[in-house]
């Protein structure tokens, strides 16, 4: 088969990773984890991409892509299926799968998590400022108390730093999903270093790359990936499923 994975930046060394193991042809499109902090804007930059692969040929798109606080519900495929990992975000697939991030969710609350993805790529895409000052969004956790001082001067930037790391006081513990992909090493030592300054505890614990690999190897058993047929619609699932069609 002649397949065309989306994904997202935070997974890209990890499908990097894989795709070449594939028995079929992928052909990778990576797009920026910045997508993620245009809110409900996520979607039509997705579907561009995916409307704009569907007269390559392939037999079909993969997205590196879980729900994404519904940034995928309601994508549609058009002449060509989409495939989709069933998971709530990229920690679910690097961890396996949604029910191995619950298990683990359940006896570790109040944990914030990072993989290398996370930590390599966690700088804004300046190419996605004007979209996201039109939407009134801001940059959260990946603006610096120096970037925003620098834009609103030392009282308002330390003002707005601390609003928008405010969340980051509800966690004791961070969690480093290991992938083993090149730069894993100098990730986990990053992360470390995050969990130091935020006086969290820190653990490690070994991801999953096969989500991705069966993926990537065109196994897409129905338990594990949502196949949605030409003119179907991903819809949010009230279930263990995570997804379904419409």
């Amino acid at each position: 088969m002649r397949l065309k994975a989306i994904v997202c930046q935070v997974m890209s060394r990890e499908v990097e990773f894989v795709a070449p193991r594939s028995p079929h042809s992928v052909e990778i499109e990576v797009l920026t984890m910045g997508l993620h902090d245009l809110g409900a804007g996520m979607h039509s930059h997705l579907q561009a991409r995916i409307d704009a692969s569907d007269a390559g040929g392939y037999h079909a798109i993969l997205l590196g892509y879980g729900l994404c606080g519904r940034g995928t519900e309601g994508l549609c495929a058009r002449s060509t299926p989409l495939v989709l990992p069933r998971a709530h975000d990229c920690i679910g697939i690097l961890m396996g799968g949604h029910r191995n991030y619950q298990a683990y969710f359940e006896g570790h609350p109040g944990v914030y998590y990072r993989s290398p993805g996370w930590i390599e790529f966690q700088s804004p895409d300046q190419s996605l400022q004007p979209a996201m000052t039109a939407m009134k969004q801001t940059l959260g956790e990946r603006r610096t108390r120096e970037e925003l001082i620098a834009q609103y001067g030392e009282e308002n930037g330390s003002y707005l730093f601390e609003q928008f790391t405010a969340y980051r006081r509800h966690y004791s513990g961070l969690t480093y999903i290991s992938t083993g992909v090149p730069s894993d090493d100098d990730c986990r030592s990053l992360a470390r270093a995050e969990a130091e300054r935020e006086a969290w505890a820190f653990e490690e614990v070994r991801g999953s790359l096969a989500l991705l690999e069966r993926m990537m190897a065109g196994d897409w058993d129905p338990e594990k990936f949502l196949l949605v047929p030409p003119g179907a619609t991903v819809r949010a699932a009230l279930s263990d499923d995570v997804v379904t069609t419409s």
